[in-house]
Order: C-alpha cells, then structure tokens, then sequence
C-alpha cells in the first residue's frame, strides 16, 4: 500500500529527479518490452543512471558465465538490480547473493510482482477500493505469473475468484490450495460467456500456441477466450478490462474504444507504479 500512496503521488507530479547519484541496472535474461522500458523511464525521471542489457549475446553469458557469477559482478556496480529470468525462482537467488535490492521483473511461470504491484494501482484507481471485488481471469491460467501474483497478492482484500480457461491450462492446483487454505471463494469455467455480467475486473491473458502439442487442440480452444464488444452488453459500469500485454487475438480491436477497455492505461500506471518501487527499496 505504501508503494501504490508512491505511485498515486508520482502520477501528479511525474518528474522527480531525486537519485541522480544512484544507478539502476536493467538485466533482462528474456525478451520484455513494457517491463524494461517502463522500469528505464521511471528511472530516468526519477534521475537515476540505467546500466543493463537485454540481449544474451552481448554479455559474458554466452560465453558460460554463471548466473551467481553475473550477480555479483553486476551488484558491484549498481544501487539496485531489476531482472526478469526465464527460471523460476533465479530473482530470490539473486537476493541472496546480490550485494544491493534485487526486483524481480518475473522469473519464468512463477511470480511477476511488478506488474501486480501496477494491476492493483489500476484496479484502486478504477474501483476506488480494492476491497470485496468480483474478479475474473481468464486465458493461460497454469503458466501465467502475472495471474499467479494478482491472485495471492488481492488476497488480503476479501475478493472473489472466477477462473476461464480450458482444461490444458486451467489454474494450478497449489493456488486452488492457497484460496481454500484463506477461505476465499472461486468457481472454475470453460467458456468466457456469461461470467463477465457480474464482474468488477475481467483480466484476460494470451493463451500461449507454444504450450500445445498438437495445433489441432489449439485451434479447439483459441476463440473460447476471445473477448469482443458485442460480449459487454449488460455489463456493470465499474467494470474494468485489464491485460499485462501483449494481446494477439484474445480481445478484438473493437474493445479498445469502450469504457470498459483499461490496459493500454493500465501500462502507463506501470511507470508511476515502478518510479514508487524504486523510491520504496531505495528509502531501506
């Protein structure tokens, strides 16, 4: 909460060099687009120097390095590290051996808290609370990290789940586990039709073609997780689209001019959401 007070503040007053003597390194071990730059622009206005790389190919890595070898060289130049990995678990290795902050900017199919720091600045913003909130996710949901997070992390506000999916990719059963083990209620579908009508939040994902076998059972399930506009009728005025991008077919382009439509803001919160995660570290 303290992050999101941050981030709220920096949305009105975006400019803050306030760390013109620290350094910011980026080091993405996987391909990003929204989490590198945003992360680069909240440091730059906050005035930070950004060192980093986002390519294998132009760094020690490629010759063999080791990931704790990688660390510590690079905790030795920077005031803090941010790193997406394609491992799960590489970001709390790091912690432990870094000699400075580490950010996990997400680690393979498990967690991407980050981006769920902004998913819960844009559902404050859009709601006004985050308290009691019918929630609806849908697409990847097995090996999708920034579902994983946003559902452990809205659980310390009394939410209620709908997960949409298909079999192949339906929610783990260890998060089914953690919501029973918390007494939080969720329900479990196969077609995105009518679960969107009483839904504060509908969260889509990008259903991963890579993950199938076989093209013929992607083809089965690639429009069962479609959104279009035609689909919002009835809904209530609250609600809200949100989607960590990038999309392909999952919501139609004539989505993007209703109301309900929210991600393309929901990417610009990120900076002013990072530019408060990297106050909050920095102030330790």
């Amino acid at each position: 909460m303290q992050v999101l007070d941050l981030a709220g503040k920096y949305e009105k007053d975006t400019n803050r060099p306030i760390y013109k003597d620290k350094v910011i390194a980026c080091i993405f071990f996987e391909p990003s687009t929204r989490t590198r730059l945003s992360f680069e622009t909240a440091a730059n206005r906050l005035g930070a120097r950004v060192i980093g790389f986002s390519s294998l190919n132009a760094t020690s890595i490629s010759k063999g390095e080791s990931l704790k070898d990688t660390i510590k060289m690079v905790s030795n130049y920077a005031d803090m590290i941010v790193m997406r990995h394609p491992l799960d678990g590489a970001a709390r290795y790091a912690s432990e051996i870094a000699g400075c902050p580490i950010v996990n900017a997400g680690d393979g199919a498990n967690q991407h808290p980050t981006q769920t720091l902004l998913d819960m600045y844009s559902i404050w913003k859009t709601q006004g609370t985050l308290e009691n909130l019918s929630i609806t996710m849908v697409g990847d949901l097995k090996y999708g990290r920034t579902v994983h997070s946003l559902l452990q992390a809205m659980s310390h506000f009394n939410p209620r789940f709908r997960f949409v999916s298909c079999d192949e990719l339906a929610i783990p059963r260890e998060y089914k586990n953690f919501l029973d083990s918390r007494g939080i209620p969720y329900s479990e579908h196969k077609l995105l039709e009518g679960q969107i009508l009483n839904t504060d939040i509908l969260y889509m994902t990008r259903i991963q073609q890579e993950r199938f076998q076989d093209p013929m059972e992607f083809e089965k399930v690639r429009n069962l997780m479609s959104l279009d506009a035609s689909m919002l009728t009835g809904a209530r005025p609250n609600l809200r689209i949100l989607h960590p991008l990038p999309r392909v077919n999952e919501i139609a382009t004539d989505v993007d001019d209703r109301p309900e439509a929210y991600y393309f803001e929901q990417a610009r919160n990120g900076v002013y959401t990072r530019m408060g995660i990297i106050t909050y570290l920095m102030n330790q």
